[in-house]
């Protein structure tokens, strides 16, 4: 597989949004079929680091599940919208500011605990078992704009992740693979049982 002529393949398979935000790297080095950093406030780049070797052991639908399920994550992480959390930052880093333009020590380190709490939530909730359900959610409609049913797209998400497992030698899913299997399998068909709906996310 030539990594560039995949690349523009994947670019096109991207939608517009992903395209804006995302960039896609060959990273032949990493352990990892496919693999992203949680992206920081501070850096609007949010490289996907793909390792082609690994990557063309995937049939093509699955590669391109995988990577909107990636992109739909990455597009997903919104450090910047109006919120209590991104408030509570807001009014944390101002306060910051105004106690040691006034000497306050107390003041400052209460207010930078008030971001740093807040920003730590925010992080943990984009980090949570429900982002990666939304992005599974967001990658199988954006399949569907593309021609696939919303089982099949399911279908092939699902094998897509277990056949990720198998590449890279890991003997078994983590807790939020299992999750998103399971889910994956009631959207595809194959389960009459998916995650309840007073799942705690």
């Amino acid at each position: 597989m030539e990594p560039n002529v995949e690349i523009r393949r994947l670019l096109d398979v991207m939608p517009a949004s992903g395209r804006m935000t995302t960039k896609l790297v060959s990273k032949p080095e990493q352990p990892k079929v496919i693999d992203a950093s949680f992206p920081q406030p501070w850096n609007q780049a949010r490289p996907i680091y793909i390792n082609f070797d690994l990557w063309r052991r995937l049939t093509k639908p699955q590669r391109d599940l995988l990577l909107l399920q990636m992109v739909s994550w990455l597009t997903g992480v919104k450090w910047f919208k109006s919120d209590i959390y991104q408030g509570a930052v807001l009014a944390g880093l101002l306060g910051g500011f105004l106690e040691a333009a006034q000497s306050d020590v107390v003041g400052v380190a209460v207010a930078g605990g008030l971001s740093a709490i807040a920003a730590f939530r925010i992080w943990r909730t984009n980090k949570s078992q429900e982002s990666e359900l939304n992005a599974d959610a967001a990658a199988i409609k954006i399949a569907q704009r593309r021609g696939h049913s919303e089982a099949e797209a399911a279908q092939h998400l699902l094998s897509a992740i277990e056949a990720v497992a198998k590449i890279e030698g890991r003997a078994s899913f983590n807790f939020t693979e299992l999750i998103r299997c399971q889910n994956l399998r009631a959207i595809a068909g194959l389960s009459p049982v998916g995650i309840p709906e007073s799942y705690d996310k």
